[in-house]
């Protein structure tokens, strides 16, 4: 009887236990700054690429093309997302002049910049000013473009 007992305390302990299985978990959604990580680097890339296709303007992209890298490690490290070991390539049409090269470049950093910006009301206060200081930064480069 007392075998019976404690094996029906046993059972019925078992259903609450089941709740607390490490492989039933729900997995973690991405984080939302995730995206920025993609798009900094693709700005990165696309300035390399205008610079080496038009050294003339080597000198104004490359900072521009430092900054976007350096927001992409910044973004990763916080998002925990794993940078790329290849940098990822972009084109710039050869027989696209310097000014039109300009003019796509300043329409990208226009885009991006509203995301940060977009990015930055939507984050929490921790992220807000990473977001913001990398919003300033894009708005500097429509600057910089000109």
């Amino acid at each position: 009887m007392l075998r019976v007992g404690a094996l029906l305390t046993l059972g019925s302990a078992v259903p609450s236990l089941t709740g607390c299985d490490p492989f039933n978990q729900e997995p973690t959604p991405p984080d939302p700054l995730a995206p920025m990580v993609d798009e900094a680097l693709a700005l990165a890339a696309t300035y390399r690429d205008a610079a080496t296709t038009h050294p003339t303007l080597a000198g104004r992209l490359a900072p521009i093309a430092e900054a976007h890298a350096a927001h992409a490690a910044e973004l990763a490290r916080i998002t925990k997302v794993a940078l790329p070991s290849a940098t990822p390539t972009t084109s710039t049409p050869a027989d696209a002049d310097a000014d039109a090269t300009l003019t796509g470049l300043r329409e990208r950093e226009q885009t991006a910049g509203d995301s940060a910006a977009r990015a930055c009301l939507a984050a929490p206060a921790g992220r807000a000013a990473l977001l913001a200081s990398i919003a300033a930064a894009r708005a500097s480069h429509l600057e910089a473009l000109q």
